[in-house]
């Protein structure tokens, strides 16, 4: 017996995240090879990140004047697919963070729907009952005072 529907969603998310992992090790790859790619995708992030990275380290440790060399090209265009490449994975995660996010709340929002719409049913033949309660009491009251007003025979 299923006691609930099965999540195909996140399993879905999983799928799209476990797949972004090789997609980005591809683009990683392509990165290197392409001269375009390498030059004006990767080189700029990667000497930028060298560079603040530099920078703080070396104001951590009290160096506050010196200046920083930018890394070789080919260590730049490793640091920069590499990058691309987190950068592509955590885009993927938190595009389905998102969408599970947008899920969760739209199943939430539904289920709020049907308990105000289930509410608002109980109050409305709450209020038939109450009113229906009220006409047999005042059917029972005249009842009662048109009895009253008869007399009783009595036999001697």
């Amino acid at each position: 017996m299923v006691v609930g529907a099965f999540p195909i969603a996140k399993l879905l998310y999983l799928g799209v995240r476990q797949m972004s992992k090789p997609v980005a090790n591809r683009i990683k790859a392509g990165a290197r090879r392409s001269e375009f790619f390498k030059n004006y995708v990767c080189l700029p992030p990667a000497q930028l990140y060298h560079w603040i990275e530099m920078r703080t380290k070396m104001r951590i440790m009290g160096f506050r004047g010196s200046t920083i060399k930018p890394l070789n090209e080919e260590s730049a265009a490793d640091l920069g697919a590499e990058l691309l490449g987190e950068a592509i994975i955590f885009l993927v995660g938190g595009g389905c963070m998102v969408l599970e996010y947008s899920r969760q709340a739209s199943n939430a929002r539904r289920k709020e729907d049907e308990l105000t719409a289930s509410i608002t049913d109980l109050q409305s033949q709450l209020a038939e009952l109450t009113l229906s309660s009220e006409t047999m009491d005042a059917q029972l009251r005249e009842v009662n005072r048109l009895l009253l007003s008869f007399p009783v025979p009595t036999n001697k």
